[in-house]
């Protein structure tokens, strides 16, 4: 109970705190406070003003002073209105108006923000909308409310669209409140260590919660280590956070690797940033931005044991002189807390706890370069060259996702030439253009579309030019020549060709940031274009880097690697074991029983047991029977062996760990119809149930850590064994054989079938200090049969009948797949409605299947069609799935249908009605027919249990063979079962799960084997005449013979099928190695011979060979390839069937010689797969189920497959003494006798002998009567009707 408890606390303590904060940092939950309506008109501030009256100051909320607003001189995209609230102020909400009395508003704008009025950030209302609703006319107040909020000192409004019969006019409010700001500063080359108290309790948790401002891409922002090398580590690596946790013993050998957890892409952006660690022993919660992580390190809480130091900054280790050569963290910090303790003050205030190393101060300074945004392939920046010069110099920095842009472009005086900069495949080109030279072309640089920032420098003069990227410099000599710069420089794209400027651009224009421009020696100023004092420009936001980090959140599932472009991002599923756009679909079936209905045999197999959901695969063994059984083994040892130990201690506490997680075995153990794990215990001389005072000495314990004194099936705390159970232990008053306290050794075989509590974890022993008590267990792997959700299914016979079920939560990414079939032309399969999103799919037309849905982007669809109805009572499987880059249908093994998400758009999918299964909330369009196995984002939906109390559904659905029916192979059946199918290979020459497994034997020289068509019986007085009439009426017209063998032996019999009246069929293999059939159905002529020089076939190889008979045309086909057609004129019908011989013929009387040669000269290989009608020898040997019809003589010996068994002529174990049924005499097979007793002892040998050789002289008789029955019936003229059936 106690464990139980601080399970639930631990759960409750990592939930997640985004409201949390911490004591002194946090503000009043009212904070809606009007911030700009007290501001003086010096505060508001724009690009430009139609007028005096038109200007910024103006406009307040609700104001008419002036022109009652803000209107621009010209109203385009690049104007903006800009708010100094003075200090940095909580914001929380925006509202905005249109100009007072005027047709002048906005329709819509964007919201950015900044400390210190430079380098500003946008607002992002939803993962990827960025702009605002504004208005509809002049006066109404259009009210937002952030979520999230932010900080910041300054707001600029820009608009985006505008009253197209007016001009941009607003007025504006802006709501929040103060904000308490505790900053500290690092200068790359400074730290700050926190000394805890050294309290004697150590916090249940610990909760560092933090911001940081970074001015560079690499840096250390805290450390905490302990004894043992553990330690946890947050670092910013290329603008990426990355937290380390490594909670193992760096001095001890350890399996346990450490974790790595990296956040974010772009967070040495120069803003704020939010993170949030805690920490509960292993596990752990990380937030950045809003955006949590929760994960569990490996190892124990008792490795995580950290000393009482953490620095920030940097890496701080006084008195020790281990080395670091992680980069220090250059930025800021605000707001520093660690368990509610703010670190900042206490570094104010120089307190002790406090060791700062290097400048650390308290204030933040703020940036001051200006970047430039090129937002699309048409954006370009224009500006002076040095003209004039006789050399080009152009230095700046760039940042970019993209692979490939046009960055630059000049031409030189005069036209004698132009050069362009540009990246392609990641690399930075530059090519040179003189008249009367061919191009010179430079490559440097590699992987620079990281989204990091690099320098590039560019020079070219009279007989050299060079480029610089980073550190990597590549230099081409030119021809001595005067190189004039030109009058423009072109960064981004080009501005048109109408333009006459030359520039050209093939690879599109540069989409990223640029900064830090000089040409020649004059720095650029961004600001100054910005006003229009400057060159020109098209798509461009100025003073912004506004490239978007589409990694974070990243939406790439089961650890997907998430990589990014300007305008989208893409995952990495490589090694993840899932696939799709965001990694969301599994790679794996969910079950055993998944795989067996797709026709995989026993084998191992990874398995997902719970599909898309975030429980990963694992590597199980599945057992395909009737059933289909998951077998997981544990890592344990094979088997424990205990001793006398004192009174009380324990003999052993053995643990046993398992290859899945413990939520993959919980998810795979409630999928399961059954579970069990087998412990076998042995017992030597004496041992007691339980201690004096009822104690119990040994007990087990399950996946959740719950201790069990009960044994097998019993009740829990029984504390009996399964024999107690059964009531049969060898001592009554026991309930478990090895409490029976006897000097002998005992055993117990106990199943312990609690499915909630397995698998079994540990096993622990007692002892009552018997001085020799001996015992040894075994525990075997977890069993588990069946898959509860694939056969659960529900039959909907209503148009108006449906199933419902609470609102489908798939926000972000939704997939559904099920399995469906029906009769009717349409029906909805399932639906959910929202305010106004929706997702549904439905059976269109007899040949569609649409899927379609809305997330506020508009209705969108996807459909799936076929060439055949789906409306043909077979089950289809259906997969439909929506995420954030776009929906995808498939529909059995149908193309994929996709269709992409729409740019920068709506991505949540929010539902607030029920789910309905079958139908819709309308109860139009209802769906007639089967749904089965339906699950959503990996949960499955118990839909037989909500049918049983549904009118007009029903649980279950029938009819599964006409959709799995064809697994079952090699003339197997299926039949339905309850839930499922099973394939009936009674018939078949293959056994197994779906009648496909080999039934293959050695044949040794001289052995044979017999199959009799008919049952032995009892010798009688009038034996003669019971022969006659059993015999009279068997006559077949067709027959169908299969089998295939592999031998070095020619000439050899293969089959030989003989009758009570001298008639026959033989496949031989002649001298040539080439394959004959010889048929004789009529005693008075000569046999048909048909001779089919293939190839030689006793070549060792394994051939298959197929005859089938319809009266006189006989088909053969060998090795599923060559065919031959051929007619009989011996007859027609093959007359009373007596036996099937392969191998050795003794006696083959009235067979042709060539016959009879083959059958002297044995057959000396191996077998399978023979069928003769529905009569399979090889199996009624192996595999016999009932009386025995087979005789064996000399060594015929089992294999497992001809194609993969020895050779001919290799030795192979026997086969009678095996099949005997049990621990028979090894040796050869007594010849003659029947299989079923071939495991008999030498005194009933002679027995055998004489009754074959009575049956023999009985067989003679009765063909003797035979021929003189058709005799006279012909001179009768009389018509023979016969059976035409198979045997």
């Amino acid at each position: 109970m106690a464990s139980v408890a601080w399970a639930v606390l631990k759960v409750l303590l990592l939930l997640p705190t985004q409201t949390w904060r911490p004591v002194g940092a946090g503000n009043p939950p009212d904070c809606d406070s009007p911030l700009a309506s007290a501001l003086p008109r010096s505060s508001f501030s724009s690009s430009s003003e139609l007028s005096s009256s038109h200007g910024p100051g103006f406009s307040r909320l609700n104001r008419r002073d002036g022109a009652g607003g803000w209107t621009p001189l010209v109203s385009n995209k690049y104007q903006w209105l800009q708010i100094d609230l003075g200090e940095r102020m909580e914001v929380t909400a925006v509202a905005t108006q249109g100009g007072y009395g005027s047709s002048d508003w906005v329709t819509s704008y964007l919201l950015m923000f900044s400390d210190g009025g430079r380098n500003w950030k946008q607002y992002r209302r939803e993962e990827s909308i960025w702009g605002f609703p504004g208005n509809t006319n002049a006066d109404s107040v259009v009210h937002y409310r952030l979520q999230p909020p932010f900080e910041a000192r300054f707001l600029r409004f820009l608009p985006l669209a505008w009253n197209p019969r007016g001009r941009i006019g607003m007025r504006i409010e802006v709501y929040g409140c103060a904000y308490k700001s505790e900053v500290v500063y690092f200068d790359g080359q400074s730290a700050l260590l926190y000394t805890l108290d050294k309290k004697p309790l150590k916090p249940i948790r610990d909760v560092i919660s933090l911001k940081f401002k970074a001015m560079q891409s690499n840096g250390i922002l805290l450390h905490r280590e302990g004894q043992h090398g553990n330690h946890i580590t947050l670092e910013l690596i290329k603008g990426k956070l990355v937290f380390f946790l490594n909670s193992g013993n760096a001095k001890l050998p350890s399996t346990i690797a450490p974790v790595t957890l990296t956040l974010g892409s772009l967070l040495d952006d120069q803003h704020w940033h939010s993170v949030l660690i805690e920490l509960l022993d292993t596990q752990v919660n990380f937030t950045v931005d809003k955006h949590t992580h929760h994960f569990q390190a490996k190892g124990d809480s008792s490795n995580l044991d950290l000393n009482f130091e953490i620095s920030f900054g940097g890496i701080l280790t006084p008195g020790r002189s281990r080395a670091f050569t992680r980069k220090s963290f250059h930025g800021c910090l605000e707001n520093l807390y660690y368990n509610g303790v703010d670190v900042t003050e206490l570094a104010k205030k120089h307190k002790p706890q406090i060791l700062m190393m290097g400048n650390v101060s308290f204030s933040c300074p703020q940036p001051q370069t200006v970047p430039v945004t090129f937002l699309s392939s048409r954006s370009y920046l224009a500006l002076p060259g040095n003209s004039g010069e006789d050399k080009v110099s152009v230095t700046f920095q760039f940042r970019t996702w993209n692979r490939a842009g046009h960055l630059l472009f000049g031409e030189l005086q005069r036209g004698s030439g132009s050069f362009v900069l540009f990246l392609k495949d990641g690399k930075l080109k530059l090519s040179l253009f003189q008249a009367g030279q061919s191009p010179r072309n430079v490559t440097a640089g590699a992987g620079l579309n990281d989204g990091q920032w690099h320098s590039v420098s560019f020079s070219a003069k009279w007989s050299h030019m060079n480029v610089v990227v980073d550190d990597d410099t590549a230099v081409q000599p030119l021809v001595a020549v005067l190189i004039d710069s030109g009058d423009t420089y072109y960064f981004g794209g080009c501005l048109g060709n109408s333009s006459g400027s030359g520039c050209k651009s093939p690879l599109g224009g540069f989409q990223g940031c640029l900064r830090l421009i000089t040409i020649g020696d004059k720095a650029v100023d961004p600001i100054l274009v910005q006003q229009g004092a400057l060159g020109s420009f098209r798509d461009l936001q100025i003073d912004s880097c506004g490239i978007t980090d589409r990694c974070l959140p990243s939406y790439c599932e089961h650890g997907g690697e998430c990589s990014q472009s300007w305008d989208t991002f893409s995952c990495d599923c490589l090694g993840t074991g899932y696939t799709g756009e965001t990694c969301h679909s599994s790679l794996y079936e969910q079950s055993c029983e998944a795989h067996k209905h797709r026709g995989n045999p026993s084998g191992l197999y990874y398995i997902d047991a719970d599909g898309s959901g975030p429980l990963g695969p694992f590597l199980v063994y599945c057992n395909m029977t009737d059933s289909a059984w998951t077998v997981v083994r544990h890592g344990g040892p094979d088997a424990v062996t205990l001793r006398g130990a004192p009174s009380g201690h324990p003999l052993s506490a053995v643990s046993f760990a398992y290859a899945a997680g413990a939520g993959q075995l919980r998810a795979a153990v409630n999928l399961a119809e059954r579970c069990e794990q087998r412990l076998a215990l042995r017992c030597g001389t004496a041992r007691r149930p339980d201690s004096r005072d009822g104690t119990p000495l040994s007990w087990w314990v399950g996946r959740t850590n719950e201790t069990h004194t009960s044994w097998g099936g019993s009740l829990p705390d029984a504390q009996k064994c399964t024999c107690g159970l059964e009531g049969n232990c060898i001592d009554s008053q026991y309930y478990c054989n090895c409490d029976a306290g006897r000097n002998e050794w005992t055993s117990d075989t106990i199943v312990l079938s609690q499915k909630e509590h397995l698998p079994v974890t540990q096993i622990v022993m007692t002892d009552t200090g018997q001085p020799h008590s001996e015992a040894d267990y075994t525990l075997g792997p977890l069993l588990c049969r069946g898959d509860k959700s694939f056969w659960n299914s529900a039959s909907f016979n209503t148009e108006t009948s449906y199933l419902h079920f609470p609102a489908f939560h798939g926000e972000l990414t939704a997939d559904v797949c099920f399995f469906f079939k029906t009769t009717v032309s349409s029906g909805v399969f399932m639906e959910n409605l929202g305010i106004t999103d929706f997702i549904r799919i439905e059976l269109r037309a007899p040949t569609e299947v649409t899927f379609s849905f809305d997330v506020g982007n508009g209705p969108c669809e996807v459909t799936v069609q076929s060439p055949t109805p789906f409306n043909d009572n077979q089950w289809h499987h259906v997969r439909a799935e929506r995420n954030v880059k776009g929906a995808s249908l498939q529909v059995d093994q149908l193309p994929q249908k996709m269709q992409p998400a729409p740019a920068d758009g709506h991505v949540r999918l929010q539902l607030n009605s029920q789910l309905f299964i079958g139908g819709t909330a309308t109860r139009q369009r209802g769906f007639l027919g089967c749904i089965r196995s339906l699950q959503l984002n990996g949960v499955a939906l118990d839909l037989e249990e909500r049918a049983t109390v549904t009118p007009g559904v029903e649980p279950g659905c029938a009819g599964h063979c006409s959709t799995y029916g064809h697994l079952c192979r090699n003339g197997g059946r299926c039949r339905e079962k309850r839930r499922g199918v099973t394939c009936d290979c009674a018939f078949s020459a293959y056994d197994g799960p779906f009648c496909s497994n080999e039934i293959s034997a050695y044949f040794a020289t001289g052995s044979s084997m017999t199959y009799h068509f008919q049952e032995h019986y009892t010798l009688s007085e009038n034996s003669s005449s019971l022969v006659s009439s059993l015999y009279r009426d068997v006559t077949l017209t067709r027959e169908m013979i299969t089998l295939s063998f592999r031998t070095t032996r020619s000439p050899s019999l293969l089959l030989y099928v003989s009758s009570f009246y001298e008639e026959y069929l033989s496949v031989i293999l002649a001298n040539n190695g080439s394959l004959q059939i010889r048929y004789k159905l009529d005693r008075h002529q000569n046999p048909d011979a048909f001779t089919f020089d293939f190839k030689n076939m006793a070549d060792g190889q394994l051939h298959q060979v197929k005859i089938n008979r319809e009266e006189a045309v006989v088909m053969v086909e060998v090795n599923q390839s060559a065919k031959k057609q051929v007619i009989l004129s011996s007859g027609t019908e093959f007359n009373a069937v007596k036996s099937l011989i392969l191998g050795k013929v003794l006696e083959a009387a009235g067979a042709d010689p060539d016959t009879r040669r083959a059958a002297t000269s044995d057959f000396t290989g191996c077998l399978s797969a023979v069928r003769f009608g529905r009569a399979a020898p090889l199996k009624a040997a192996l595999r016999p189920s009932g009386p025995s019809r087979v005789t064996v003589r000399g060594h015929v010996a089992p294999m497992a497959r001809c194609a993969a068994g020895a050779a001919s002529g290799s030795p192979a174990r026997e086969l009678a003494p095996r099949l005997a049924g049990g621990a028979g005499r090894s040796g050869p097979v007594d010849e003659g006798e029947p299989l079923v007793n071939a495991d008999r002892r030498d005194s009933a040998v002679m027995g055998g002998v004489i009754a074959v050789v009575i049956f023999i002289l009985l067989c003679i008789t009765a063909i003797a009567i035979r021929i003189y029955q058709q005799r006279k019936l012909r001179k009768e003229n009389e018509s023979k009707v016969s059976k035409k059936e198979e045997c």
